[in-house]
C-alpha cells in the first residue's frame, strides 16, 4: 500500500506543478511490440494500423483491408498498465482511415485522506481510485498524384484523470509524410504541431482540508502546453525477393521543449537517435533488435560515458494473425527496468471474413 500512496502523492504534486517539458509524456512511450523491438525506429518502417500513431501518412502501407492491432504492457513491477488498440481500414484505393486509443493507468490506489478525522482511525473511510492518461487518435492518409508520396494527419483528444481529485482535457494535431521508392522508405512526422494543450480542473473540495492540515499548497486550475517534436527516418528493405530479408532503419528524434539528456543536448532543441534492424523469413517469422534512449552519464567519480538501452523482439505470423513480442525499456529510469510488450494483429482479409461469415450463416 505504501508504494501506491507514494505514487499517488507524486502524481498530485507533478500534475499541480507540471512543466511544459513533461506534459503528455505518456504519448512519447510508443505503441506496438514490433516498434518496441526495433528501438522505436518506426517513422518510416511502420506498415500497419500503428501508423496512426507513428506516421499517419504510412497508413497507405497497411493492407487494403481492415486491420486490428492490440497491445498490452506493464511497468514498475506491474503497477502501471499500458494498453493500446487501433483499427485501420481503407476508404478508397489511395485513402485510409484509422482510429487508435491509448491508456496508461494505475488502478486500485487507496485513498487514505479521510482515514483519520483528527479523532479516530476508520478503515471504512478508505476508498480506491485510478490515475489514468488516455488519448484517442483519428487518423487519415492520402496518396498524392505521384503515389510514391503520401501525406496524413492525426487529430488527438487527450483525457487525463487523477481519481476524483482532478481531470484534464486536451487536443492536438500530428502530421506526417512518407516517400516510397523501390526498397527505400523515407518518413517524417511532426507531433503536437500546433502545441497540444491540457486544461486541468481540480476538485479541491476532495482534498483541500487534508492539504491545509499537512501544509501542502492547493493546486489551481491551469493549462499545460506540449511543445512540438518530430521524427525523421529511413528504412531500406534488402533481399526482398529472397526467403530471408533484412530491413535496417533509423530515426532522428527532435525535441523543442528545452534541454534533455539526449545524444544531442541543447536549449531549446535536443535530439536523439533510434536504431533498429529486422531479419525476416518470408512473412512468417521475424527477429528484431534495436537501440534507443541515448544518454550521457556522469558517475560520482567524474567519469563520463554514453549509455543507451538495447531492445529485442520476435514476430510470428500464422495465416491472417500476427503475434509480436518485445523486451524494452522506454521509462528512462534504469537499465534494469525492462518490460515485456505483447501485440496481436488481425488482418481482415477477404478470405478470413468470408470464412467467418460462412460459418456464422
Amino acid at each position: 500500500m505504501s508504494y501506491r500512496l507514494a505514487l499517488y502523492g507524486l502524481g498530485i504534486i507533478a500534475t499541480a506543478w507540471s512543466q511544459v517539458k513533461y506534459s503528455n509524456e505518456f504519448l512519447k512511450i510508443g505503441v506496438g511490440a514490433r516498434a518496441a523491438g526495433l528501438g522505436n525506429a518506426h517513422v518510416a518502417g511502420t506498415a500497419d494500423a500503428t501508423a496512426g500513431y507513428w506516421n499517419p501518412a504510412a497508413l497507405l502501407s497497411a493492407p487494403p483491408y481492415p486491420q486490428l492491432t492490440l497491445m498490452h504492457s506493464e511497468y514498475f513491477a506491474s503497477v502501471a498498465k499500458y494498453d493500446y488498440g487501433a483499427l485501420a481500414f481503407p476508404v478508397s484505393e489511395n485513402r485510409r482511415l484509422a482510429v487508435s486509443f491509448i491508456r496508461l493507468g494505475i488502478d486500485d490506489i487507496p485513498n487514505t485522506l479521510r482515514f483519520y478525522d483528527g479523532v479516530s482511525y476508520d478503515f471504512s473511510r478508505i476508498t480506491k481510485f485510478s490515475v489514468a492518461d488516455m488519448a484517442l487518435y483519428l487518423s487519415y492518409a492520402q496518396a498524392l498524384r505521384d503515389t510514391t508520396v503520401s501525406i496524413g494527419g492525426s487529430v488527438k483528444v487527450v483525457h487525463r484523470v487523477l481519481g476524483p481529485f482532478a481531470t484534464a482535457w486536451g487536443f492536438g494535431l500530428d502530421i506526417g509524410m512518407l516517400y516510397r521508392q523501390g526498397p527505400w522508405r523515407i518518413g517524417a512526422a511532426l507531433y503536437d504541431g500546433t502545441s497540444t494543450f491540457n486544461a486541468w480542473t481540480f476538485n479541491t473540495e476532495t482534498f483541500e482540508e487534508s492539504f491545509i492540515l499537512t501544509g501542502n499548497a492547493i493546486p489551481q486550475n491551469s493549462i499545460e502546453w506540449t511543445r512540438p517534436s518530430a521524427r525523421v527516418g529511413a528504412a531500406v528493405h534488402l533481399w526482398r525477393e529472397r526467403a530471408f530479408s533484412l530491413m535496417p532503419m533509423a530515426d532522428f528524434v527532435i525535441f523543442s521543449d528545452g534541454q534533455r539528456n539526449t545524444l544531442i543536448s541543447a536549449n531549446p532543441i535536443s535530439a536523439d537517435v533510434s536504431l533498429g534492424t529486422e531479419l525476416r523469413y518470408r512473412d512468417w517469422i521475424a527477429l528484431r533488435m534495436g537501440m534507443t534512449n541515448f544518454q550521457r552519464i556522469r558517475e560520482w567519480s567524474g567519469r563520463r560515458y554514453l549509455s543507451f538501452y538495447p531492445t529485442a523482439g520476435l514476430g510470428l505470423r500464422i495465416w491472417h494473425f500476427s503475434i509480436d513480442y518485445a523486451l524494452a525499456n522506454f521509462t528512462g529510469f534504469s537499465q534494469g527496468m525492462y518490460s515485456h510488450l505483447l501485440s496481436i494483429r488481425v488482418d481482415f482479409h477477404p478470405s478470413l471474413t468470408k470464412r467467418i461469415f460462412s460459418k456464422g450463416g
